[in-house]
């Protein structure tokens, strides 16, 4: 049954509060924006119609808080709450109590999220429905048991918490020996991060690429793929580059893996966007993970689609059912989307702080910027150190590269230290170049993050130029005295 949409609230910040207002805008929605006060002079403030300002012991805090975020939308009149991805955007909870206060949740139901949430859950029904999962032992089919079944897999192992996500938890088992040790960790890890240390473990497949599908899904059992993304350089398990389509997949694998996506969320009768992510080697593909939201990744398949992912969002949550049917879909060139964040790649991608003071993105055609910062705003430590996204478009892959080459040595931020540097070198690596990355290349080749040194007489080149950027400096250099002043222009 239809329900429309007039007023959103975004319940999230940054770039991607920012990427739901613009779409919003366009179709005619009221905005409104939940906004910590550090976010208060963020771009997302200035764009939303209203801004409900929300506390917390800190920023994340707030964010994460439902019942202040659910009442700030009743205040605010709003039909419906988009969360974004992160915070509250795969909390079952928090969709179950939107909708029980009658307003709409962007995004698959309460009962969808906790059941792809549960990695453990998850990966049962995924094998039930045909869909590959890699070898594993699962910690609730006999808990007394649980370490000596994993130790019949043989090394090396993936333990990883049942409830995890974003990397967190997960150990490499490559010793037995240590197999108890990191169990505990794990499960300590897991306690910590998600309050469950369930956990289970699967043979871990050596230098495996990452493969994922977007799809969604109308909650009637009709759902549709808008293809893969390859999401195989990442940095402990943290997506970094991400591109479509996979330089890996033949067309035939291609299809294979995105039929499997589809029926994995058919059989579930999943509704709006989810990504079912894969782990691929030399033509054998295990499930991984369902996301039940939108990724970071999404603006790559836009490029290549020509479709906007928030609009069938709002669309499919308004009950307008699928915007399109799966023959209507169609794929055009390559894209590439590339993280910026404010970090040290030579100090171990350590976050960096500092003011913005510049903050020049590159432009030109096919060259895209998501971005949740402006020039001026400080980036605090409060939040995750994502700056931007760069999103590249052309077509075909070797284009994108350099055109990516191209964008990066354009990309101005002065004020806080950055990875622009380390992303021009990996994306124009000769094994990123071959497509030859997969997800444990970046930490095996850490000469990557370092930074190339300038030779004297550049050094001296641009010390000069900050130096005379200093006003007080400049109007020392520039200064007549007095008495010469008083020659006017006189010459001898």
């Amino acid at each position: 049954m239809s329900r429309p949409i007039c007023k959103l609230l975004i319940a999230n910040r940054g770039e991607i509060a920012v990427r739901v207002i613009r779409t919003a805008r366009r179709l005619g929605l009221k905005t409104a924006l939940v906004c910590h006060d550090l976010d208060r002079e963020s771009p997302a403030a200035a764009l939303a119609d209203e801004v409900a300002l929300i506390e917390g012991r800190t920023g994340v805090a707030a964010y994460l808080d439902g019942a202040q975020i659910l009442a700030a939308a009743q205040q605010a009149g709003a039909d419906a709450i988009h969360p974004g991805y992160g915070f509250l955007s795969e909390n079952a909870s928090f969709a179950k109590a939107v909708a029980d206060a009658g307003l709409i949740f962007v995004g698959p139901t309460a009962a969808m999220i906790d059941l792809m949430g549960d990695k453990v859950r998850a990966r049962a029904f995924a094998q039930k429905h045909g869909v590959p999962v890699a070898p594993s032992v699962i910690e609730d089919d006999d808990p007394a048991q649980f370490v000596a079944k994993a130790r019949t897999l043989g090394a090396p192992l993936l333990v990883k918490p049942s409830a995890g996500g974003g990397g967190k938890g997960m150990r490499i088992v490559r010793d037995m020996s240590r197999l108890d040790d990191e169990i505990a960790q794990a499960r300590s890890e897991g306690t910590r991060y998600f309050g469950d240390g369930r956990l289970y473990v699967e043979r871990f497949v050596e230098e495996p690429r990452h493969i994922e599908v977007q799809v969604f899904g109308d909650g009637k059992g009709n759902v549709v793929h808008l293809g893969e993304r390859e999401c195989s350089a990442q940095r402990r398990f943290q997506k970094i580059i991400e591109e479509t389509p996979s330089p890996a997949l033949s067309a035939a694998m291609r299809a294979k893996i995105c039929q499997a996506a589809v029926d994995l969320a058919k059989a579930a009768h999943y509704a709006n966007a989810g990504t079912v992510e894969f782990i691929y080697r030399r033509d054998e593909f295990y499930f991984l993970e369902m996301n039940t939201r939108l990724q970071v990744e999404h603006p790559v398949t836009e490029e290549v689609t020509g479709l906007d992912l928030v609009e069938w969002q709002l669309r499919i949550a308004s009950g307008e059912g699928l915007p399109a049917q799966q023959d209507e879909i169609r794929t055009k060139g390559h894209a590439i989307e590339l993280r910026v964040y404010a970090e040290s790649p030579p100090r171990g991608f350590l976050p960096t702080t500092g003011p913005l003071l510049v903050f020049d993105p590159p432009e030109g055609e096919g060259v895209r910027i998501d971005s949740g910062f402006r020039q001026g705003q400080r980036v605090t430590s409060a939040f995750d150190p994502m700056l931007a996204k760069l999103i590249i478009a052309a077509p075909d892959r070797a284009a994108a590269i350099e055109k990516a080459h191209d964008a990066l040595r354009e990309f101005v931020i002065l004020g806080c230290e950055t990875n622009l540097e380390f992303l021009n070198a990996l994306v124009t690596s000769a094994a990123f170049r071959a497509g030859e990355v997969h997800t444990g290349f970046i930490d095996a080749h850490p000469e990557l993050a370092q930074s190339t040194p300038l030779d004297s007489e550049t050094l001296s080149h641009v010390l000069g130029a900050a130096a005379m950027a200093l006003p007080a400096l400049r109007e020392e250099a520039e200064h007549i005295p007095a008495l010469h002043a008083m020659m006017g222009g006189w010459r001898n």
